[in-house]
């Protein structure tokens, strides 16, 4: 049994051609764009999955999510999807305080991320990342 092709509008297609034929968009949205792109012209599901290297299941969730979202959900992870967040949002602002208002005890003029990981219990990387989302530069002097 062979699944119907995808209907979709002329600015639909025109707006996952340009999806499917991007450089530098994320490799999901391509993928996805160039499948449903496929499915709009009446390919089978199980070639879609064999072309894109999903399952067809993910092809099949896909068209499903393109008929009732459009072409907004294309290429976009849903919402509880993904690794859950490790660190408490109440541990990233004492760190982001400390970061602004506090200073080493060991007589450093401003923290690095070793010494603000050994402070709060997480390792370098993350204080590093926490930093870099809000553009915090300890030892950057006005």
């Amino acid at each position: 049994m062979v699944a119907p092709p995808l209907e979709m509008t002329a600015e639909q297609r025109s707006e996952l051609s340009v999806m499917a034929r991007s450089q530098s968009a994320p490799y999901r949205q391509v993928r996805q764009a160039k499948a449903l792109l496929w499915a709009a012209d009446g390919m089978a599901n199980s070639e879609i999955a064999r072309r894109s290297e999903a399952s067809v299941s993910s092809v099949r969730r896909w068209r499903s999510r393109f008929e009732t979202e459009g072409v907004s959900s294309v290429g976009r992870v849903r919402p509880g999807r993904g690794r859950p967040p490790t660190i408490s949002d109440d541990k990233i602002e004492r760190i982001v305080f400390d970061t602004k208002h506090t200073v080493p005890g060991d007589g450093s003029a401003a923290w690095s991320t070793r010494t603000m990981a050994a402070r709060h219990g997480v390792s370098k990387d993350t204080v590093a990342r926490i930093w870099r989302s809000r553009r915090l530069r300890p030892r950057r002097v006005d």
